[in-house]
């Protein structure tokens, strides 16, 4: 069992910015979904787990040993899909891959060869495997990025906002391969997509201006708000009026007619309907509490 632990974990970098505020999390084999807005830090967590950034204080540690004292203990074993990578223009998948191996260290020309087209057969690319990675469609370079994360077998992977600008179809593709991947290893999902954290992850954190707000199994989370999420339909023009009046914690139109969800333990007035709460609600509901603390 592998295990990743983060205690108290800050960073501030030169400009002033604080990206990080008192991380502390507990990480095992499996999905773990973190979840939060564009620019509440998760890719500077990801970086500064990744190696690839030291932090301002705290500590990071990997089956128990130091990553920020000893950071190649954690390359070794580790696979990264970041937000925007690069390619090489005019090379194809197949000699790219092997030549990420090679960095790799995987120097046995047989071995590499081996991992190289079981990896193209895994996420479904080996078809394409003369085409420059250069010429792939956002859903085959994100397929592409998983394999390159595979490499040697990692024991820790990290994908950073990966279904952000796929459609559904490749989108279900490439989750459904990291759900395949995630049973015997650390798989951290990063992203703002809640749906991605609800098919996939048994455990999860939100994380909202550098700190982690809440954390725990998704559907004991959505359980701990029935009874107080609330529906209704309402003139688009009321929106503000509302906002003033109940804890509104999300509005979107449905059939072109605006519906707010409001976070309540009692009925707020008539026409309001109880509804079963979804992760979304849950997500909400806690960023909204932490606006109320702030």
């Amino acid at each position: 069992m592998n295990t990743l632990k983060i205690k108290n974990l800050t960073k501030t970098y030169p400009n002033g910015v604080k990206a990080l505020n008192g991380i502390s999390l507990e990480i095992t084999n499996g999905m773990f979904g973190l979840l939060g807005a564009n620019g509440a830090g998760k890719s500077s967590l990801m970086r500064t787990i990744a190696t690839l950034q030291e932090p301002t204080s705290g500590s990071v540690s990997f089956n128990d040993v130091d990553i920020i004292e000893k950071p190649n203990n954690l390359r070794k074993d580790l696979g990264y899909l970041p937000q925007e990578f690069g390619v090489y223009p005019k090379i194809s998948a197949e000699k790219l891959l092997d030549h990420l191996a090679v960095l790799k260290g995987i120097l046995n020309k047989k071995e590499r060869k081996k991992q190289v087209t079981a990896l193209l057969q895994q996420v479904n690319l080996y078809q394409h495997r003369k085409k420059s990675v250069f010429t792939f469609s956002g859903g085959m370079r994100q397929r592409f990025g998983i394999a390159q994360a595979l490499l040697s077998n990692p024991q820790i992977i990290i994908v950073d906002e990966p279904t952000a600008g796929l459609d559904p179809e490749e989108s279900n593709r490439f989750l459904n391969l990291l759900s395949e991947i995630g049973e015997n290893v650390i798989v951290i999902l990063s992203t703002h997509i809640v749906e991605d954290v609800k098919n996939l992850c048994p455990k999860m954190a939100i994380m909202s201006n550098g700190e982690i707000i809440s954390q725990g199994n998704p559907k004991e989370l959505v359980a701990s708000i029935e009874g107080k999420i609330w529906s209704r339909i309402i003139p688009k023009a009321d929106i503000a009026i509302y906002k003033n009046t109940f804890q509104v914690i999300s509005t979107k139109l449905v059939a072109g007619e605006t519906q707010i969800r409001v976070l309540s333990d009692h009925k707020p007035e008539s026409g309001f309907e109880m509804i079963a709460p979804n992760l979304e609600d849950f997500y909400f509901a806690t960023l909204f509490n932490q606006t109320l603390k702030a």
